[in-house]
């Protein structure tokens, strides 16, 4: 179950991103705000030190909290944040269909074992699928998941959200991901399922996801057509 803090996070972000609370302005006070969600002052700020650490606010002194987020023109990836593509594509306001290119069960071999990070010889899922954002196919995901982590999965929860079902059906958390991001040149598969036309070099993700025990759940590659996205990250200088 998320926390109260989170919830409210995502309902001032959300306002946030669809304009409610304007760029360059002031959040209401957090008096408002705390009779609003009907919380605690603590769990209100812990929501907004959140949205700080997010990029989307920054508190003033004497003043209050400002808003400073601006939509980005192209889709944005936060690297900072765990965020399925359904949740990119609400927050984008964009068109998103999933397709399933292949779903299948194998062994993680020494090889896969070396790569990833998971044990030789455990069953895992084996994903693949292609982002189609605005009529275009764009992106190009491998996922591999520990499957008795993850049991379950169909096709039909794979075009849907599978970390909705993670997290829904499952009520599996999740703790965390690391990623690293990489230039790639595309390949033979990615000009097969994806609409590149001129485009030669992709974007790759590579992330490891973990549950709240520490046990690596997921091990996904995403390649992604560079002229249409931009990666968004937020850095907080903290006080030495």
């Amino acid at each position: 179950m998320k926390a109260r803090y989170d919830a409210i996070y995502r309902d001032i972000r959300a306002s946030i991103e669809d304009g409610t609370y304007p760029y360059q302005e002031f959040l209401p006070s957090e008096a408002e705000l705390v009779q609003k969600y009907s919380c605690s002052h603590n769990t209100l700020r812990r929501a907004l030190a959140l949205l700080r650490e997010q990029g989307f606010v920054q508190p003033v002194h004497g003043k209050g909290v400002r808003v400073i987020h601006r939509e980005a023109e192209r889709t944005t990836f936060a690297i900072g944040e765990i965020e399925s593509f359904r949740e990119v594509g609400k927050r984008s306001h964009v068109a998103t269909e999933t397709i399933v290119l292949a779903l299948e069960h194998i062994t993680a071999t020494p090889e896969t074992a070396r790569a990833t990070g998971f044990e030789e010889g455990i069953d895992l899922t084996s994903v693949e699928r292609v982002r189609r954002i605005g009529g275009e196919c764009l992106i190009r995901d491998r996922n591999l998941f520990r499957t008795d982590s993850v049991p379950g999965i169909t096709k039909e929860i794979a075009e849907r959200s599978i970390y909705e079902y993670i997290e829904g059906d499952l009520g599996l958390r999740i703790a965390m991901s690391k990623r690293t991001i990489t230039g790639e040149r595309a390949t033979a598969r990615d000009r097969e399922v994806l609409d590149l036309d001129d485009v030669d070099y992709l974007a790759v993700v590579s992330s490891q996801t973990f549950d709240t025990q520490g046990i690596l759940i997921e091990c996904t590659e995403s390649r992604h057509r560079l002229d249409h996205f931009c990666f968004r990250d937020t850095a907080v200088r903290q006080k030495v």
